[in-house]
């Protein structure tokens, strides 16, 4: 990571919050805000011409806030790296932006450190939650009447490693946890995926948690 610079598109309506953005990020030095939008029509009109490594999308912007404008990005790239940056602890729709490929998801309040480890995460193919965020949607699952609890039968060694997926780890990292090589973690991965019907890694962990598999 040190080596590579980490292209970014910034979108927030806030003008303050984008410069503190920017001035924080770039002093650490390998991260290089090559262009900011305060909606999400502007972002759109930046995707013509812009191939970002990582897009920080803030919710609620005017004109086109960041529901809109996340699903209507990834049909003009699906390869695209969304981080959703947010204020909101409400669980439905962070379901929906994991579902259609959204990549991280990060607090507006969370620390510098955080939000550069949210972006390698993310960078490195990977996917983010914050604990923060994740604890929050953990508690407006506990407080809500619905409880949509879907049996899947998973093997001790596919939990230990939903687990871990849940708690941010790469493949490599996962593999180093529990003694086995990387391309059996990538296949445990495949078979979670297939047997929750999940499409993406965001929304694995998603229906881990409200699926009460995990504990965070």
């Amino acid at each position: 990571m040190k080596n590579s610079t980490i292209n970014i598109i910034l979108v927030d309506d806030h003008k303050l919050f984008r410069n503190g953005m920017k001035t924080l990020l770039e002093s650490i030095g390998n991260y290089k805000i090559i262009a900011e939008a305060s909606n999400g029509e502007e972002f759109i009109e930046l995707l013509d011409s812009m191939d970002p490594d990582i897009v920080l999308l803030d919710i609620s912007m005017p004109i086109m806030d960041g529901l809109e404008a996340a699903p209507l990005a990834l049909e003009k790239n699906p390869d695209l790296k969304i981080i959703v940056l947010s204020m909101y602890g409400d669980e439905e729709y962070y379901h929906k932006m994991s579902a259609i490929g959204v990549k991280g998801f990060l607090l507006k309040d969370s620390e510098i450190d955080e939000v550069q480890l949210a972006i390698d995460t993310v960078y490195q193919e990977g996917c983010y939650f914050s604990q923060k965020l994740l604890m929050s949607i953990l508690t407006t699952m506990k407080n809500s009447s619905q409880n949509n609890i879907i049996a899947v039968e998973l093997s001790e060694r596919e939990r230990e490693v939903l687990g871990l997926i849940c708690r941010g780890m790469s493949n490599n990292e996962i593999g180093d946890q529990l003694f086995i090589s990387k391309r059996t973690v990538e296949k445990h991965r495949a078979n979670l995926l297939e047997k929750t019907q999940c499409n993406n890694t965001a929304s694995l962990v998603m229906w881990a948690i409200r699926n009460k598999m995990v504990e965070i």
